[in-house]
This record gives structure tokens, C-alpha cells and sequence, in this order.
């Protein structure tokens, strides 16, 4: 008990992205840049959906609600890296780990299932256009968007307690920029083969049951597109999926990498950049994919500046 309650109070140790190298301050310069862009590009992106009447359709809707979850789970991660150069130091308490570690998961959860519910959206516009209205009506809109955060908490309570239950009787120093799920593990000792298959469980979970919904979606689009006679059609349509598959593509490819990819494959250099890659860099990427590429956003942004002369 002595043992345990001392494993619980004592703190980490993040060793972060940033070595206090040569090249650390311009590496935190970036991510500075790259964090408050993300959180204003998403910002607009919300407050242009939420005012512009002609964005108010369930695509918009469902992206609002993307937008706001990217800007959540990058602020559980990036701040308290910044004030830990800042600092000089990359304490964590327990507590704050735990805490860093349950929002993470809530909100990456969330995205990924909100993501392979948005490619039903897609489907439905594409194979199903005359009963989109009512497939996907505002009542629907809010089914998805439960499911999305049930599945984000759900993957939340299960993996937290777990994870964070581990003994840590090891170094305390994680390698790492956050307290993330497989690097925590890392960390315990004793026998950890119960634990691993039941985060293996959940993240297979977490991450196949969006992407079969997205796979399933798509081969419906692309047979529905294949008997297509307009050239025009099928180019509207391609238009109509391209950056929700660029972002699917981007967001997924790295957390298979995290979650699926045995651990005898990981680094900690590649587990570092592969994390940042899709919880900082995709939470920036998501809305200039869905802005530069589309221009129901781009007309909404040239109408509120008109307004605004």
C-alpha cells in the first residue's frame, strides 16, 4: 500500500519535443505559429458556419462540430508543452497526467468516430440526394453527433483507468511530448499482457468500427459514381469526397501507426512525430482542407467581409 499510494503522488517527467538544442527555439516558434493558427483558422471556421444561412446544411454542421473538437484536444496537449520550455522543466503530477491523459482520449475518440460519420453524410448526398432531407435531418444530425462524443467518453473510461492503474516502479521520465496511452505503457512494470490486450481491444474498436463505416461508404460512392453518365456529375462528386478523404487519410494513417503498429516496431523518435503529426499539425490541416478546397466556405468568408465594409 506504502509502494502504491508513492507511485500515485509522485510526478513525471515529460521529455518533450524540444532538446534545448540549437534548434529547439525555432522548433517551438513553429509549433507556437502552428497552434494559435489552428485555433483561429477553426475558430472562423465555426463562427463562419454559424452565421452564413447557406452553410447551414448537416456537412457544415458536422464540420462545425469538428472544428471545435481540434481545437479541444490540441489545447490538452500544446499549451502545457510551450510553458514547459518555457520553464525550463517538464513536470507533470499524476493527477495532471491522468487528466491530460482521459481528455486526449475523449476527444481523438470522438474525431474518429465523428469522421467515419460524416463519410455516411457524403453517402447519403451522393446515392441518395432526393432523401437527404430526411436521412439526414437535424434529429439525425444530433444522433451522429451523440454517438461521436459516447464513443470519445466511452473510450475515455475504459482506457484511462487502465493505463493509469499500471505500476509505474520504472523511470518516471516519459519520452514523449504528452501522456500518451502506449508510451505510459511503456513505462510499467511487472506483467502487462492483461493490460495490453484490453487497450489493443478498445483501440481496435475505437479506430475499425469508423473506419469499416468509411470503407463501406465509399464503395458504395464509387460503385454509385462508376455508373454515372454525366462527366460533370461524377467530377462534382469526386469534388464533393475529396477532403473529407484527405483528412480521413491524414488523420487515420498516423493513429494506426500509434494504436495498431506492434510495439517492437515504435521509437520514440517515430511515436514523437507521428503524435504530432495528427494532434498537431491535423487540427490546422483539417480546416484549410475543408476551406481553400471548397467554395461554399470561401463564399461565405468573401460575404462577411463584404458586410464588414
Amino acid at each position: 500500500m506504502v509502494g502504491d499510494n508513492k507511485t500515485c503522488s509522485s510526478d513525471f517527467t515529460l521529455i518533450g519535443l524540444f532538446t534545448h538544442g540549437a534548434t529547439s527555439g525555432f522548433l517551438f516558434s513553429i509549433i507556437c505559429v502552428v497552434f494559435f493558427t489552428a485555433m483561429i483558422v477553426n475558430g472562423v471556421m465555426i463562427f463562419l458556419i454559424h452565421i452564413d444561412p447557406y452553410l447551414h446544411t448537416p456537412m457544415y454542421f458536422l464540420l462545425s462540430h469538428l472544428s471545435f473538437i481540434d481545437m479541444m484536444y490540441i489545447s490538452t496537449i500544446v499549451p502545457k508543452m510551450l510553458v514547459n520550455y518555457l520553464v525550463g522543466k517538464g513536470t507533470i503530477s499524476f493527477v495532471a497526467c491522468t487528466a491530460q491523459h482521459f481528455l486526449y482520449m475523449g476527444f481523438v475518440g470522438a474525431e474518429f468516430f465523428l469522421l467515419g460519420l460524416m463519410a455516411y453524410d457524403r453517402y447519403v448526398a451522393i446515392c441518395n440526394p432526393l432523401r437527404y432531407p430526411v436521412l439526414m435531418s437535424h434529429r439525425v444530425c444530433w444522433m451522429i453527433l451523440a454517438s461521436s462524443w459516447f464513443g470519445g467518453a466511452l473510450d475515455s473510461f475504459l482506457l484511462t483507468p487502465i493505463t493509469m492503474s499500471l505500476p509505474f516502479c520504472s523511470s518516471r521520465k516519459i519520452n514523449h511530448f504528452f501522456c500518451e496511452a502506449p508510451t505510459m505503457l511503456r513505462l510499467a512494470c511487472g506483467d502487462k499482457a492483461a493490460y495490453e490486450m484490453v487497450m489493443y481491444v478498445c483501440c481496435v474498436m475505437m479506430l475499425l468500427i469508423p473506419f469499416s463505416v468509411i470503407i463501406a461508404s465509399y464503395a458504395r460512392i464509387l460503385i454509385t459514381v462508376h455508373q454515372m453518365k454525366s462527366a460533370e456529375g461524377k467530377k462534382k462528386a469526386f469534388a464533393t469526397c475529396s477532403s473529407h478523404i484527405m483528412v480521413v487519410t491524414l488523420f487515420y494513417g498516423a493513429a494506426l501507426y500509434t494504436y495498431m503498429v506492434p510495439q517492437s516496431y515504435h521509437t520514440p523518435i517515430k511515436d514523437k512525430v507521428f503524435s504530432a503529426f495528427y494532434t498537431i499539425l491535423t487540427p490546422l490541416l483539417n480546416p484549410l482542407i475543408y476551406s481553400l478546397r471548397n467554395t461554399d466556405v470561401t463564399g461565405a468568408f468573401k460575404r462577411v467581409l463584404a458586410r464588414c465594409q
